[in-house]
Formats: structure tokens, C-alpha cells, sequence
């Protein structure tokens, strides 16, 4: 009985594919699994906090909304079960960007002297153009 090099090698890579999650590869499966986990935890953590659905949502885009609104409603039942109160989360959610980037834009300087008055171009703005 006599075994090609090819017969070999097709031998050698069934006994090494087992180990590809030891190389730190993910399969497709487990990804969508993991995603599936974060997604319950965020909807669960959500409403233990109080926080609606909707504002998961919103704060969470890129997890899984399907995942999230099991995780919230599952959160939902223990807590009417064990009869818990949501925890008031301590730290306030940061407000979206254009909010942040129009309040900056509306608030004035803090060095005291007052602040652009646009009567003059500064020295950035003169470099840039």
C-alpha cells in the first residue's frame, strides 16, 4: 500500500483543522454567537438601568436590536418576577455629538478676555487661507 504526497498532506490538514480555535480563529458561528450574548446583555443591562428600548437603541447602534430587545425583555420578566426596582444609573449617558459640538460652539471662552469678536481674522484662520 503505497501513499502519495498528496494523501499525506490531505491527512496532516484533517488532524491540524480541530486546532484553528486554539490559533485564536473565529468561525462564523461563534461570532454570531458572541454578538447574539452582547447584544441580550446590553438590552438587559439597559433595563435594569430603566432605560426604554428605544434609548438602547439610540446609545447602542451597532449592537443587534433583535439581540438587544430579547436581552431587555427577558431583564423585563425576571425583574416583575423577583419585584426589582431599575437602578438609577450614577453616570449620565454623553449626549450625541452635534449636541456636545453646539453647545462648544455656543459657549464662550474661558480664558476671560472675551473671545473672538470677528472683527479681527485670527492667526490660524489667516494661516489657513
Amino acid at each position: 500500500m503505497r501513499r502519495t504526497p498528496a494523501t499525506l498532506l490531505l491527512l496532516v490538514l484533517c488532524l491540524l483543522a480541530p486546532g484553528c480555535d486554539q490559533l485564536g480563529i473565529e468561525s462564523p458561528a461563534k461570532a454570531s454567537a458572541r454578538l447574539e450574548a452582547d447584544g441580550k446583555a446590553i438590552g438587559g443591562a439597559c433595563r435594569h438601568a430603566g432605560r426604554a428600548i428605544e434609548d438602547c437603541y439610540t446609545l447602542n447602534k451597532k449592537a443587534d436590536k433583535a439581540a438587544m430587545y430579547a436581552g431587555w425583555r427577558e431583564m423585563s420578566e425576571y425583574m416583575r418576577e423577583n419585584k426589582l426596582e431599575p437602578v438609577v444609573p450614577v453616570i449620565p449617558p454623553e449626549p450625541p455629538k452635534q449636541a456636545r459640538q453646539a453647545k462648544a460652539a455656543s459657549t464662550p471662552p474661558a480664558d476671560g478676555d472675551g473671545g473672538d469678536t470677528g472683527d479681527e481674522p485670527t492667526a490660524q484662520a489667516s494661516a489657513k487661507h
